[in-house]
């Protein structure tokens, strides 16, 4: 009996000494799991791209690679493609040829050749040698003999305001500094080295001046006209102001395009430019300050679907099963709903209707069933009830885009001029970006020619005139 005891009380020893060494491997799996799940959360988020997130292009340090062609196709040739039409560029008319050269055969190759009326035209743009006049303008004084007094004539009102550099040059220097992202010192170079004319960056930089302040009226109209608007596409991206963190908005309506540098990237920008009674909607992505916009003041939405697809897309590249096909399955159903709307034109208007609605209902029905993970859950939350619509806007409402893509795309000079110049340096900086980028993204939306457009606002505002417009009827 003792021995039996001993070896009970053995055994009992042993399952103990088991039972805490199961503890502790059980609190050490618990550790490793806790440490694999936040490498992994970190990994996501180091992997996380223009493609998969709301993040910008310009913010890739490695581009993803370009997707593979299906089985049985190749990827194109760079140039023109098999069967596409040849574009060949039209020849100038006779009112825009300058002067005209004759070439012929000399007499003794010519020797017992019927002489043809017919020409090959070859046309050829050169620049001319010296591409800039110099006028001098002298004015002539008057001697007052009664008084003594000089009096000089005045001279026209666009020399005087241009100074150095006429309208044309002067439109020449914004152009460039902004359409074509030059700095002062490239634009320096390129007067010296191709037009032969010597100037500094000062100067340089109080042309660009000049036309800052005569481009105030064309900007401020379209400025005040915001408001007026049925929709506007906003988006915003930072720059620095000597070392400090500045805003640049951008809103984007139908017919014109407005940007405003601020330093609040917050709903306060939106009060101040739209107001807290706006009539139209807005198309935006999903950041804080169009929420609480929204929900102070019941302007109507549409959030971003190309953030949305972008953002599920990245849970789809989840570690976990759950979460992959539970993503998957919502970038089906958008897929086809983004199918339906690019044959919109091929279908009926009440079978177009009943199909979105469908895919719709589908939808929502299966991202308001996330599986056991947070960021699958924090997504499905934007879909709570009535809040669900502002994401299908686009459905009820004409003239309304599922995506911001537009307002981007406008931006995207923004961001290139941010990395040649660095920023901006005070005040006149920013409303002279403010200024020219609206008028170039305007431009550029109405088909309008921006280096004409400066020229003829320029000289409107030297002379007293009034200034042109950016504002058109609806296009």
């Amino acid at each position: 009996m003792v021995d039996k005891d001993v070896t009970v009380a053995q055994l009992a020893l042993q399952v103990d000494l088991l039972r805490c060494h199961v503890q502790r491997l059980e609190l050490a799996n618990g550790e490793l799991q806790q440490e694999n799940q936040h490498l992994r959360d970190q990994i996501a988020r180091l992997n996380k791209d223009s493609h998969n997130s709301s993040k910008p292009p310009s913010s890739d340090i490695v581009k993803p690679p370009k997707p593979k062609p299906p089985r049985g196709q190749t990827r194109r040739k760079q140039g023109a493609q098999p069967g596409h039409d040849k574009h060949q560029r039209e020849a100038f008319p006779p009112d825009q040829v300058d002067r005209t050269v004759d070439h012929e055969l000399p007499f003794h190759q010519a020797r017992g050749m019927v002489c043809l009326d017919s020409w090959q035209i070859v046309q050829q743009v050169d620049l001319l040698v010296k591409p800039f006049e110099v006028v001098e303008h002298r004015v002539r004084q008057y001697l007052n003999p009664r008084t003594g007094q000089v009096l000089t004539t005045p001279l026209p009102a666009e020399v005087a305001e241009g100074g150095l550099l006429g309208p044309r040059l002067t439109s020449l220097v914004a152009f460039q500094k902004a359409a074509c992202h030059m700095s002062y010192t490239t634009i320096q170079q390129f007067f010296h080295e191709v037009l032969g004319l010597t100037i500094c960056r000062g100067q340089l930089a109080k042309t660009v001046s000049k036309v800052s302040g005569a481009l105030e009226v064309p900007y401020d109209q379209v400025y005040q006209a915001l408001r007026d608007q049925d929709h506007l596409g906003i988006d915003e991206t930072g720059h620095k102001d000597q070392g400090d963190l500045m805003w640049t908005w951008c809103f984007d309506a139908p017919t014109f395009t407005v940007f405003r540098i601020d330093p609040s990237r917050g709903s306060v920008v939106l009060r101040l430019v739209l107001g807290e009674m706006f009539g139209g909607s807005i198309g935006c992505d999903y950041y804080t300050a169009y929420r609480k916009y929204v929900g102070d003041t019941a302007v109507l939405v549409q959030y971003c679907m190309a953030h949305l697809i972008r953002e599920i897309r990245f849970l789809a590249e989840s570690g976990a099963d759950r979460v992959r096909r539970w993503s998957q399955s919502l970038l089906n159903l958008l897929k086809a709903m983004f199918g339906t709307l690019h044959r919109r034109q091929n279908l009926t208007v009440r079978r177009f209707d009943r199909r979105m609605e469908g895919l719709r209902r589908m939808f929502l029905r299966r991202v308001r069933r996330p599986p056991t993970d947070k960021p699958a859950t924090q997504l499905a939350r934007r879909f709570r009830r009535a809040a669900a619509q502002r994401y299908f806007l686009f459905l009820t409402k004409p003239g309304v885009e599922p995506t911001n893509n537009g307002t981007e795309r406008a931006i995207r000079q923004v961001v290139i001029d941010r990395r040649v110049t660095q920023g901006t340096r005070g005040n006149r900086g920013q409303r002279w970006w403010e200024r020219i980028w609206t008028v170039l993204a305007t431009c550029r939306k109405q088909g309008r020619n921006a280096y004409q457009f400066i020229q003829e606002t320029l000289l409107a505002y030297w002379i007293g005139l009034p200034c042109p417009s950016l504002l058109i009827q609806k296009l």
